[in-house]
Parts: structure tokens; sequence; C-alpha cells
């Protein structure tokens, strides 16, 4: 039983989809960075200043000065704008995962092309023998 382990651990898969995991969780520190540092504040330019990052509704009816300060006090709040940040984050690691998985597919056919060897377009071939002879005989009835 150890044995089988050791070769189902030892197989590409598991490990591809290890090194995926790890790069994807890399991945979404830059994507947190991106939406958090560089498209927050153009929304927020554009929005008139509105940060959605704190964007909350505090349920007990008071007035706090941040989210973070109605999570201290221990309200209950609706944290909008990280639900709002959540769907930007999806949007954009869905679209870089898109065109990298377009990029992969692109690769993998040229890769099957090669190997395949499908010839370039040929250029079409002269007339053949036949078709000189009988061009001929037609000039000749004329």
């Amino acid at each position: 039983m150890l044995q089988e382990f050791k070769n189902f651990i030892a197989k590409g898969n598991v490990m591809d989809m290890a090194v995926g995991i790890i790069i994807g969780a890399a991945f979404t520190a830059i994507v947190t960075s991106l939406v958090g540092d560089i498209i927050n504040p153009i929304i927020a330019l554009f929005t008139g200043g509105i940060d959605f990052s704190g964007w909350f509704y505090a349920l007990d009816g008071s007035d706090y000065a941040s989210i973070t300060a109605a999570e201290e006090a221990g309200a209950p709040i609706f944290a909008v704008g990280r639900f709002v940040m959540a769907i930007i984050n999806f949007l954009i690691i869905a679209f870089v995962v898109f065109m990298l998985v377009k990029m992969v597919n692109r690769i993998k056919e040229t890769a099957i092309r090669e190997e395949e060897g499908v010839p370039a377009e040929e250029k079409p071939a002269g007339p053949t023998e036949l078709d000189v002879l009988l061009e001929i005989r037609d000039s000749l009835r004329k």
C-alpha cells in the first residue's frame, strides 16, 4: 500500500496540480494588490472618490467611522465593499486564466502539428503530361 501511495504521488498529474496550487496562491496575492492598489483608485476616481473596500452597512443602526471600527465594536455589518472587491478579483482572475489557457492551447496545437508533420500548403503542381497532350490535341484541331 505504501508503494502504491508513492506511485500515486510520483505521477505527473499530482505534481502538476501541486505546482498549480502553489502558483495560484502566489498569483492571488498579485491580483489582490492589482485590485487594491491600482483598480480601486481608478474606480474611485470615476465614482467621485468612493472606495469600495470601505463600503459597509452597520445593522445595529450605529454610525462607525470605518469597517474596522464597526468590527472592533462587534457590530453586525454587511461588508458590501468586500463583496464588490471579491467580484472584481474573480473577474480579473477568470480573464487571466482564460488568456493563459488560450495561450497554452495554441502552443499545444502548434506542437501537435509539428509532431504530425503536417506539410505546409504545397504549391500547385504544373499541368500533368496528359493535360499538356490534350491541350496540344485541341490546338491542332483548330
